[in-house]
């Protein structure tokens, strides 16, 4: 048995304006937060034996979780592409807000942004998403019909805008 993965799918480059600015206060962060972590893995490596020195382990380990990070964040910004003007204001695209509602006559309120923003708690979905790529170049009063895991869904859109 092999640990081989097909690579994953490529996420969409699109990010808003904010989203971008977040991730370059995240990179600036992260490269300050290094200077201290590398600063406390200097000391922890001159307590002795490292072998047994649980601050020397915790410190690589939360060094090497900063690398990452900061890695993909540096091949990753370079390829994103910021969008901040609207199409048409009637019609569904990247950066809108919809208010939907769904069979029972919920009302279900998500902006489409990028999937480095998204974070669902707030209402953000990724334009990825199944339901994004679903509700893209809808207008007002449109029924959206979207299937996920066998179970379908479907929603009526009531309002737009951006």
């Amino acid at each position: 048995m092999s640990r081989w993965r097909p690579p994953a799918e490529k996420s969409s480059p699109y990010i808003t304006p904010a989203g971008y600015s977040a991730l370059e206060k995240e990179l600036k962060h992260l490269w300050k937060k290094r200077r201290v972590v590398n600063d406390a893995l200097a000391a922890a490596a001159a307590e002795g034996d490292r072998s047994e020195n649980a601050e020397y382990i915790y410190r690589k380990k939360e060094q090497a979780e900063i690398d990452r990070r900061i890695r993909y964040l540096q091949k990753r910004m370079p390829d994103l592409k910021v969008i901040d003007q609207i199409g048409n204001a009637g019609q569904i695209f990247f950066g809108a807000t919809v208010t939907l509602e769904d069979d029972d006559g919920e009302e279900h309120r998500y902006r489409i942004v990028g999937p480095d923003e998204t974070n669902t708690q707030n209402g953000e979905i990724s334009i990825d998403s199944p339901l994004a790529r679903a509700l893209l170049k809808k207008e007002l009063d449109d029924e959206v019909m979207i299937q996920i895991n066998g179970r379908s869904n479907n929603y009526t859109v009531l309002d737009i805008c951006y």
